[in-house]
């Protein structure tokens, strides 16, 4: 992929669009540029890209891209978004580390997408996060207008 971790930009949308296919998977990480520990977490966040050539990393300010993720329930920073494909696997707050975000980035990947799948239907939550966090369906909506 060789786009290690790009922010997410009005402007860049489409780029980063075009690197997710259905076996792609997605890191996205959700913060506010107000935000200390976001700021703090950011250079172990682009580490952590660095390791995973061929995962997409995102970085997303909710603010500056609220037309795009505005209705994301994030409660708290940093939130992290794992998405295979369209398959949601994670979204909610993490630890500012990068470590236990490689951890549970691997614990996701070496599931079959099969799991994944079941796992996405399996309660009422992570049901939700398919319908309102699939960045992808939002990224491919705001691409067609």
């Amino acid at each position: 992929m060789g786009m290690t971790c790009i922010q997410l930009e009005s402007d860049n949308r489409n780029t980063l669009l075009a690197g997710l296919t259905d076996q792609t998977w997605m890191v996205a990480c959700l913060c506010a540029a107000w935000c200390d520990v976001c700021r703090e977490f950011r250079p172990g966040f682009e580490a952590l890209a660095a390791q995973h050539p061929d995962k997409v990393f995102t970085w997303i300010d909710i603010e500056d891209q609220a037309d795009l993720v505005g209705d994301f329930d994030v409660e708290n920073f940093p939130t992290l978004l794992l998405q295979q494909g369209d398959t949601v696997a994670f979204f909610g707050t993490v630890l500012p580390d990068a470590r236990q975000a490689n951890r549970l980035l691997a614990a996701q990947v070496e599931k079959s997408p099969a799991d994944l799948q079941r796992e996405a239907a399996s309660t009422a939550q992570r049901r939700q996060w398919q319908e309102e966090c699939n960045l992808r369906a939002r990224l491919q909506q705001a691409a067609a207008g």
